[in-house]
């Protein structure tokens, strides 16, 4: 199959190509480890271009478009996790751990807790 329409070519107006742009960067490739659809050469790198291209040209705003992106392919096609029900936990264990261990050296370094 030919690549998708917009996969490798700059759309016209170059502020909808820098907002695409900056779009494509916090995108995860699906199939490549660690690069952005901007960067990798994939196919499905290049069908995620071209429609973050083509939703940028017909007025779409970029968040709407990630949205759209998460929906379809999931929490890992976005670098910016977001906070959800099952995300939570991840974001507030180093702050308890963080806690946890602030209290475990107050303790050791104020002598409370060693039976003097």
């Amino acid at each position: 199959m030919p690549p998708a329409p917009w996969a490798y070519r700059q759309l016209p107006d170059a502020a909808q190509e820098a907002k695409a742009k900056a779009l494509m960067e916090t995108l995860r490739c699906l199939v490549c480890q660690s690069q952005s659809i901007a960067d990798s050469d994939a196919s499905i790198a290049g069908d995620m271009r071209s429609q973050v291209r083509e939703r940028i040209a017909a007025g779409e705003d970029p968040e709407a478009i990630r949205a759209w992106l998460i929906q379809r392919y999931g929490d890992y096609v976005s670098y910016e996790p977001r906070v959800t029900s099952l995300t939570w936990p991840l974001f507030a264990a180093p702050l308890v751990l963080l806690a946890l261990a602030a209290l475990l050296l107050r303790k050791r370094f104020t002598g409370k807790g060693d039976g003097a």
